[in-house]
């Protein structure tokens, strides 16, 4: 089997785990109003995406957080917390965040938070390590836009930034993304169309969410981790 065949079955069944729980609010909301129960292909026992690279806790992940960017079913990369633009010179990366977009304790969502959750996740991830190696400097210009200056051009910078596949990229508050690598985040917010209820979590028994009211999707039809994330129940 090909790599490029390998990558195609892996995303068919990524995407199958990812939104078995959104298809299944959206197939059943009107049969059992606004809960649903779903059994999912594993036990749910760490809620750190950015600690573990079990596909539950990655699709976990994409309950509660959001990326910067997306990958749609074609495999291209599309925009999705913000959108982005490059110099001539392949150099320079500027991401500007969409409007409405806030953190499940009601705060805004801040170019300085993103920074702090790219680097984190740079510390973990390959692709994202070698994307540092490549990385000059890494800042928020002002509150809504992510400057990356390159040392020299990498052509995998947005492939990086948009993957789907463990450790994905998710975006957290600051004061959660500053912690260390090797320790597991304290608290569950993000930005992203569900909120997880900590107190109800049972590792390997229960995990609840509840919708977050807050969250405006794109307007896109939504395709793989891209796109808009409609919520029906």
């Amino acid at each position: 089997m090909s790599h490029i065949s390998r990558w195609k079955r892996f995303a068919i069944v990524s995407s199958l785990s990812i939104f078995a729980l959104t298809a299944a609010a959206s197939s059943q909301a009107v049969a059992v109003g606004k809960t649903i129960t779903a059994v999912m292909h594993s036990d749910l026992r760490t809620i750190d995406p950015g600690f573990t690279t079990a596909y539950i806790t990655r699709d976990h992940g994409y309950m509660i957080y959001d990326t910067l960017l997306a990958t749609d079913a074609n495999f291209k990369i599309q925009p999705q917390m913000a959108d982005w633009k490059v110099s001539d010179d392949k150099l320079t990366y500027t991401f500007t965040l969409r409007d409405g977009l806030k953190w499940h304790d009601g705060t805004p969502v801040t170019a300085e938070d993103c920074v702090a959750s790219l680097k984190r996740w740079g510390k973990n991830d390959n692709m994202g390590q070698k994307l540092m190696d490549f990385t000059a400097s890494i800042e928020a210009t002002d509150a809504k836009t992510i400057t990356l200056k390159l040392k020299e051009p990498y052509g995998l910078v947005l492939e990086s930034i948009g993957k789907p596949s463990s450790y994905v990229p998710f975006m957290m508050p600051k004061r959660l993304a500053e912690t260390p690598p090797g320790q597991q985040i304290p608290e569950q917010i993000g930005s992203g169309p569900f909120k997880f209820v900590k107190a109800e979590f049972q590792p390997g028994v229960k995990a609840v969410y509840e919708k977050n009211t807050d969250y405006v999707p794109r307007k896109e039809p939504a395709s793989w981790t891209a796109g808009g994330k409609v919520v029906k129940v």
